[in-house]
């Protein structure tokens, strides 16, 4: 039996995302970067990694703003 590993996402755009992985990837990005299109300028937002006992890791948006 495996278990799966969860990415959980804090902050920004994507609060609250989680993505659910069947394997440990052999190198995890340091920072994510996600880019809002839309109707008006691209916005760009920043999420570094930390890793959480509990669940395996999560990205929290660079500088702590919500």
């Amino acid at each position: 039996m495996s278990q799966d590993y969860v990415v959980r996402y804090v902050g920004g755009p994507l609060d609250g995302r989680v993505d659910t992985l069947s394997e440990l990837p052999a190198t995890l990005k340091e920072t994510v970067t996600h880019v809002h299109l839309h109707g008006g300028p691209k916005i760009v937002h920043h999420y570094d990694l930390h890793y959480a006992v509990e669940y395996g890791c999560e990205y929290r948006l660079r500088g702590g703003a919500e």
